[in-house]
């Protein structure tokens, strides 16, 4: 089946289907959700198995919606019962409801949830899936460095243990055990390795296919700097905040001229808005001073988050009020070119996969995105624009190190055999009859 597929998806599920296990590490809006789907989709036909997909939050419905617009049929399944023959999708945190066993396939969509070696959530899907014969991860590229992110996969996916991986490749970087440094002649070796069961591609291009449908309109982040008042007890000069405790206390002394800034702004607007917050206080403070926005906080439950953050991304409501813990991850928020931080996390990944709900393939108009931040907080934008350009330039770095090999993996694979081309007889031993064999 063609699925829809634009080239590079073709390439990616084709490759994934030939590998049985196998992880897509691809950037966001490359249509992650639509190579699963057709991954998933030929798996079940082909096998007679049934398929359970894992999603965040909100994620599985819209993964539904996405099936549905590609004639593939998915099931979302809250409760063991709900399970139907084929395709079945559910949340995460729901895992813990199923009998992994009855499930031939598994896909993990938004996979970066195992990143952490020592979560809880990891241990539960090793132990569940272990035996599982196919599996899928998809995830945005992971950072060329993020060596236990890469073992996580690998170990879930069935290709070589955690503690395997960094006994192959690595060392002890000096007397920290916990920090470990790829082995300088294993390097090529290392990412060989890991192409062969994860392909990162950034964009269409990696592959040879064109990439101009995926060229984004611009993005453009202001700054928006509210004063507040130094305290002389703690010297004579306003000294901007170092520590993470000291940014924390300045994004509490500032939060009701941040969020009054930000509300002036949005209320003076007709525009669908995002906004995000770091804060309960936040997120709280800024729903009393909008009118008509919604909240989705940690303490709702998962049918109203659900429910609300569908309601969004249909366009449904004009201003959401959310963390990127929440739903910075998977969702697809195009309908929205008006985004706020009214909090900032220091988490460089979570700002990026928050902006990204927005800016991303399908997206026709400039995304403007709106950091409100005190004068201790110094030059916040700037400051993530430098984060931008370190994970710019460790992303080509990647790049180069894979990019021949995902290649050759992805679009040029093929199966090595050795030609046997017999030249001569043998004699087999007379305990073996006497019967001549080419050899």
């Amino acid at each position: 089946r063609d699925y829809g597929l634009f080239p590079h998806q073709k390439d990616l599920a084709a490759w994934a289907l030939r590998r049985g296990r196998a992880a897509i590490f691809a950037d966001t809006g490359l249509g992650k959700s639509r190579m699963q789907l057709a991954w998933a989709d030929t798996v079940a036909r082909e096998t007679a198995g049934d398929v359970l997909i894992l999603a965040p939050l909100a994620v599985a419905q819209q993964t539904v919606e996405e099936g549905a617009s590609i004639g593939v049929e998915v099931t979302h399944a809250r409760e063991a019962c709900d399970i139907l023959p084929g395709i079945n999708i559910t949340n995460y945190d729901r895992v813990h409801k199923f009998d992994a066993s009855q499930f031939g396939a598994v896909v993990l969509d938004e996979s970066s949830i195992i990143k952490h070696h020592a979560a809880k959530t990891l241990q539960t899907l090793l132990e569940k899936f272990r035996a599982t014969p196919y599996k899928l991860a998809c995830t945005a590229t992971p950072a060329p460095n993020d060596w236990t992110e890469l073992g996580n996969h690998a170990e879930f996916l069935g290709v070589r243990s955690r503690a395997e991986m960094l006994a192959e490749f690595f060392v002890h970087d000096g007397g920290d055990t916990q920090t470990w440094r790829l082995k300088g002649h294993a390097r090529a070796l290392f990412w060989k390795w890991v192409a062969s069961w994860g392909a990162m591609v950034r964009s269409p291009a990696d592959l040879g296919h064109d990439a101009s449908a995926y060229e984004l309109p611009p993005l453009h982040v202001h700054q928006h700097t509210v004063e507040i008042a130094h305290n002389a007890d703690h010297g004579l000069f306003a000294m901007e905040a170092q520590t993470l405790t000291e940014r924390r206390n300045a994004r509490k002394a500032s939060l009701v001229d941040r969020v009054r800034a930000c509300a002036e702004i949005v209320n003076s607007s007709s525009d669908i808005w995002l906004i995000w917050c770091d804060l309960n206080a936040e997120g709280d403070a800024l729903e009393s001073a909008i009118p008509g926005s919604i909240q989705v906080a940690g303490c709702d439950t998962e049918e109203f988050k659900e429910r609300n953050l569908l309601d969004f991304a249909h366009g449904k409501t004009r201003v959401l009020i959310s963390k990127p813990s929440i739903c910075g991850f998977g969702l697809n928020f195009q309908s929205a070119a008006h985004m706020a931080f009214v909090g900032v996390t220091d988490s460089f990944e979570a700002y990026y996969q928050a902006v990204r709900r927005s800016w991303r393939f399908g997206q026709k108009r400039p995304v403007n995105v709106h950091v409100f931040a005190s004068n201790q907080e110094g030059a916040v934008v700037a400051n993530l624009k430098r984060k931008e350009a370190d994970a710019k330039a460790m992303s080509e770095a990647m790049a180069a190190e894979t990019l021949e090999a995902v290649r050759s993996e992805v679009v040029g694979a093929r199966k090595d055999t050795n030609i046997y081309a017999p030249t001569r007889t043998i004699a087999l031993p007379s305990f073996l009859g006497e019967s001549k064999w080419a050899a």
